[in-house]
């Protein structure tokens, strides 16, 4: 459904080029969630907005950037659109997304109804009337009690979390074919987050859409996802399967997140946090851009080398020249 394919995103700032996204790669098919996780600063929200072409005016995008949608009547080439009109099918149409900061996403001057009822008229073939009932289900559906009645409410009348749940439903409402979700249970609480989360895996099934699920919570993606990719500074450094990626890490940042956790069955096990601070965009490290917090990087390589993703296992690939060596002596002690 969407194929994104050596996606380099640099800004112009006063201080220079900055380069935030760096060379990624990743498919998502129809019906499938895909994970993407790591720190903040890793460059997953750029991603993600530069696939609805919302990144700021002076994003800059590399030469062999691409980003193409899938869509029944052909494939759409999203860094080619230049119009605004052009632009609907990313913005709304076959593409929604839920942004992670709902009080910014709603104009305050305009009813969540009204603001629901618009982009209807704009994407679909809705009656005004029709438009403003679906609305009414889309608010009942995501948890948010007397509907009918919080339709013709503000944004600023909203709490935090049912302002969140107007933003899920207002996305949700389109039946998008592909809805990119910017941590979109962060602000709710573990009730709602399920229920959430459980109507997002109910569209899945329903209309067959794919969802670029964007987060921190490894546990989460646990619940959620079918992939997973992780980032650190604008780099996927792993990616796979759930399952795969949860109980065999492979990369050392990916082991890092893991450890971080907090055990259910252990709740005297103090945290373990990754050590150091993620570097800033301006000060990106040479060689493997993790090598500056890793405890096993290897001096004279991992700080001059670029490691490539190495297979893991099928589906399973690590950008690690630590774990390529692990994993060429455990196939040499099998062998």
């Amino acid at each position: 459904m969407m194929s994104v394919k050596d996606l380099t995103i640099q800004f112009r700032t006063d201080e220079g080029i900055i380069t935030t996204v760096n060379e990624i790669s990743f498919d998502i098919a129809p019906g499938e969630v895909l994970g993407l996780v790591g720190e903040s600063g890793s460059g997953k929200s750029v991603s993600a907005k530069a696939l609805m072409r919302l990144n700021a005016g002076n994003a800059i995008y590399g030469p062999k950037s691409s980003i193409v949608l899938n869509l029944d009547d052909g494939p759409v080439d999203v860094l080619a659109l230049r119009r605004e009109k052009d632009m609907q099918v990313v913005r709304g149409g076959a593409v929604s997304m839920i942004f992670q900061e709902p009080m910014a996403s709603f104009a305050p001057a305009i009813s969540i109804g009204d603001q629901m009822v618009e982009q209807l008229l704009v994407h679909t073939n809705m009656s005004k009337k029709e438009a403003r009932e679906h609305s009414i289900d889309m608010l009942a559906r995501v948890g948010i009690s007397e509907p009918s009645k919080r339709i013709d409410q503000y944004a600023f009348e909203f709490s935090g979390g049912m302002r969140q749940r107007a933003m899920i439903a207002m996305a949700l409402s389109t039946s998008p074919k592909l809805l990119i979700a910017d941590e979109p249970t962060t602000a709710l609480d573990v009730t709602i987050q399920a229920q959430v989360i459980d109507l997002m895996k109910e569209l899945v099934d329903e209309y067959g859409m794919g969802i670029l699920f964007i987060t921190h919570d490894l546990g989460v993606i646990a619940q959620t996802a079918d992939r997973v990719a992780v980032m650190y500074l604008g780099n996927v450094i792993e990616t796979g399967e759930v399952r795969d990626v949860i109980r065999h890490p492979s990369h050392p940042y990916t082991k890092g997140l893991l450890n971080a956790i907090p055990h259910l069955h252990d709740l005297d096990r103090p945290l373990t946090p990754v050590p150091g601070d993620i570097p800033s965009p301006l000060e990106r490290p040479t060689g493997c851009v993790f090598h500056t917090r890793c405890a096993y990087a290897i001096p004279g390589k991992c700080d001059r080398e670029i490691p490539s993703p190495n297979t893991m296992s099928p589906g399973h690939t690590s950008a690690c020249f630590v774990a390529k060596e692990i994993h060429n002596n455990e196939a040499e002690a099998v062998a």
